[in-house]
């Protein structure tokens, strides 16, 4: 069986300081250490601290309390972080893949690691406190509190200044893992980086996670080699596009828009088809666990009992029900924003090789199955003005982050993108 690092695509330095990191933290354990000594990652007298609490481990592999996953989309961060957890609690340090440690680290059901998965916009300070509170608490399993913060870009600034101040003074035996796209002060406050060691991962090459999908998935190599390089170097969506027909229908109709651009009409019915989709798109994936919610917590606050005041508890719980209500919309936002992102990437690739057709760089196309039609656009457009499309591509992504309406956006984009 391979062990917790083996999903972590491309990532073989990142993997060599995991490891050294780990082994760190099991010789903590076997020293008898009480407490992780908090160390800033830039200074050299951090690491000898960490050096001693470790019984002489190369000051490198030191172990810390905060750590930050940095990288662009599909590097792989929430893997990295939740295999990096996974190394603490095996009973050996490394990570092995086979003992109980890590079977229940990797499946989610490990009860001394907390995930943070953000369903709405953001993470909001009461989830932020209620989750510190709990990491305070003793492992049951004798070895490490662990708490997981995906996306921790999406902190609210209140949420931010609780977790800081858990960072800096952590519980004993409590590790915090962040991930975040960057340390830009707009992804992740410069406090709070400043107290967290960070570890960075790059784009893994298309090759790299072809093999994933051929070993992992069974996915025949030529698909897989294809899904790999439409994605873009990201794993989660190779893996969609190798086996979901209907990521791929979604896929070609977001690469047919260059044709459809013939005017000012159609710039505007482009950008209606576009929103429609990921808002279809985002209702498909939701809906399921929408319902699912909403039962459960009408059947917990008395909904169908035939009891004396069964009917008063169902009247009196409106609040909750309204509270679940605004969860779901807020999830649903961010499942429409998520998935119109996945679209603009697949349109910026398109553009991006029509710019490297023009330039004659010696570089594969993105989109091998439109690798023509960018030909014939960067032809038509010549690199100027593929260029131009591109960083319209890439101005709607930021307006959609910056919380700029994305109809608006998006047609604004279509605009730019017919006029060239």
């Amino acid at each position: 069986m391979p062990d917790v690092f083996a999903d972590l695509v491309g990532q073989d330095e990142a993997v060599v300081e995991l490891r050294r990191a780990a082994a760190a933290a099991a010789a903590v354990l076997r020293a008898g250490a009480q407490a992780l000594v908090p160390a800033a990652p830039a200074s050299g007298d951090a690491f000898a601290a960490d050096d001693a609490a470790t019984g002489g481990v190369d000051p490198s592999a030191g172990m810390t309390h905060a750590w930050i996953f940095t990288g662009p989309p599909g590097s792989g961060r929430s893997i990295a972080a939740r295999a990096f957890a996974a190394a603490l609690q095996c009973v050996h340090g490394t990570g092995c893949g086979e003992c109980p440690g890590c079977h229940t680290t990797m499946g989610g059901t490990h009860a001394d690691v907390r995930m943070v998965v953000p369903e709405g916009l953001s993470i909001g300070v009461g989830e932020m406190r209620a989750l510190v509170l709990r990491a305070a608490s003793t492992p049951s399993g004798g070895r490490w509190q662990v708490v997981i913060i995906e996306d921790a870009d999406r902190l609210t600034e209140a949420a931010g200044n609780a977790l800081l101040k858990a960072i800096e003074e952590p519980p004993p035996r409590t590790v915090f893992l962040l991930c975040a796209p960057s340390t830009h002060p707009d992804d992740i406050s410069v406090t709070i980086r400043s107290r967290c060691r960070v570890v960075p991962l790059r784009q893994p090459p298309a090759t790299a996670v072809a093999e994933v999908l051929v070993r992992r998935d069974g996915i025949a190599p030529d698909v897989a080699q294809w899904a790999a390089a439409a994605a873009q170097g990201h794993v989660g969506r190779a893996r969609r596009l190798a086996r979901d027909p209907e990521a791929r229908k979604r896929r070609e109709a977001v690469l047919a828009v260059p044709r459809r651009l013939t005017g000012v009409g159609a710039a505007f019915d482009a950008a209606s088809a576009l929103i429609e989709a990921a808002e279809a798109e985002a209702e498909a994936s939701v809906t399921e666990a929408d319902t699912t919610e909403r039962a459960a917590l009408e059947t917990a606050l008395g909904a169908g009992g035939t009891g004396r005041g069964a009917a008063g508890a169902i009247r009196g719980a409106a609040g909750q029900l309204k509270e679940l209500e605004k969860r779901q919309k807020s999830r649903a936002t961010r499942a429409q924003r998520d998935a119109l992102d996945r679209a603009l990437v697949d349109l910026a690739g398109f553009y991006r090789d029509a710019l490297t057709m023009a330039l004659r760089a010696p570089v594969a196309p993105v989109h091998t199955d439109t690798a023509a039609l960018a030909g014939a656009g960067a032809q038509k457009w010549d690199a100027e003005g593929s260029l131009r499309r591109l960083e319209a591509v890439l101005a709607c992504r930021a307006a959609i982050e910056a919380n700029v309406k994305p109809r608006i956006a998006v047609e604004a984009m279509m605009l730019a993108l017919w006029k060239g």
